[in-house]
């Protein structure tokens, strides 16, 4: 086994590499990047901090806000024209565009070697500094979505194996199948409308992960208050990671409960319950409980700007979402890269999971 964790984390590095040289070699295509964002910016025709806060571009890099229109611009960036060409060669400086690609790649990766991963063009703080004040909010929609959802899907899918082709079973696949086909940014503003204020009940708070009260509180308070806050967002993110865990839980215990081992400890008269929990359970469970970590990454990682964003919350969808709209590429690229990293790291962990459940399970001999 650990010759093939080896391998395993031997093969993070490539993998990691091919994303990002291809992300890379993309924004080098995208049009209005940041030098456009900021000439833009200048020449009133936009606003590229809009959703920034914590320092403009302008404390970043210490221009002269009273330049004078001439010259003849440069013809490489959309809107230079008029601009001086001190004012754009000094745009290139700032942000690192005065080199060529390849060497800007290369300087990226050995910062990135070191976990440098540098400060955000438009606002005077480091990258991983942003990612740690975000971070909060996305393991929070993504642990507790998660942890639900093996808490509902788990009991459920072993009820639905064991009455299948009954009343229940039908009708809990009906309620299930509802809940995957509702989007879940519907099912938020559903929750927002009904218990929320915005028609009906005031029940929980609109926006935020603590009430400005926070620090006030005692212990239970903050409790309650932190609970309090996060019942819509965290229910709004569960409501379909469950019906696929569900479905999956009951088609594993069928899968189980038809093999002939079940049915040789039933003719030796074991209970059902032994039979299901002591057997069947372990066996079918192997795939559900080995998968959690890929579950939460994936809850962490996908929808949360949505729901971020519809109960005004911020996390990392929304630090994403901002960043790529205003190119930010320090931002981009750090997040990519730490994001990236965890996710092929994960999948190493998933493997070592499917081996803690069941050590009958040999990936070597399998490779081999």
């Amino acid at each position: 086994m650990a010759a093939y964790i080896l391998r395993r984390l031997l093969l993070v590095i490539p993998t990691l590499l091919g994303i990002m040289i291809v992300n890379f070699a993309l924004v080098q295509f995208v049009p209005g990047g940041p030098i456009e964002q900021i000439i833009a910016q200048q020449q009133g025709q936009g606003d590229v901090f809009a959703g920034f806060s914590g320092g403009g571009a302008e404390a970043n890099l210490e221009l002269d806000n009273d330049l004078t229109l001439g010259g003849g611009g440069d013809e490489k960036y959309a809107g230079a024209r008029g601009l001086p060409p001190e004012f754009i060669e000094e745009l290139e400086r700032e942000f690192g565009f005065d080199k060529p690609p390849l060497q800007r790649f290369l300087l990226m990766l050995g910062n990135y070697a070191r976990f440098d991963f540098g400060e955000s063009y438009f606002r005077k703080i480091g990258v991983i500094d942003l990612v740690l004040e975000k971070m909060p909010v996305s393991i929070t929609l993504g642990l507790w979505s998660t942890l639900i959802a093996y808490l509902i899907s788990i009991p459920l899918g072993i009820r639905k194996a064991i009455k299948d082709g009954s009343n229940f079973d039908t009708w809990t696949s009906g309620a299930i199948i509802a809940a995957y086909a509702i989007p879940g940014f519907l099912f938020a503003i559903l929750l927002l409308v009904l218990f929320a204020g915005g028609s009906y009940w005031q029940v929980f708070p609109l926006r935020g992960l603590t009430s400005d009260n926070f620090s006030e509180l005692s212990l239970i308070g903050k409790i309650g208050d932190y609970f309090w806050h996060i019942a819509l967002p965290v229910l709004a993110s569960t409501i379909a990671s469950f019906a696929t865990l569900t479905l999956l839980t009951k088609n594993s215990f069928l899968d189980e409960i038809k093999k002939h081992y079940v049915m040789t400890a039933r003719a030796k008269g074991l209970s059902e319950n032994r039979v299901l929990y002591g057997h069947v359970f372990r066996n079918a469970m192997l795939i559900v409980i080995a998968g959690f970590p890929a579950v939460f990454i994936g809850v962490f990682f996908g929808g949360s700007l949505i729901i971020e964003t519809i109960f005004s919350l911020d996390g990392l969808g929304r630090l994403g979402f901002e960043a790529a709209v205003a190119r930010d590429y320090p931002i981009v690229f750090g997040t990519l890269f730490i994001f990236g990293l965890m996710g092929l790291v994960v999948g190493i962990i998933s493997d070592l999971m499917y081996v803690l459940v069941d050590p009958r399970i040999d990936f070597e001999s399998r490779e081999g």
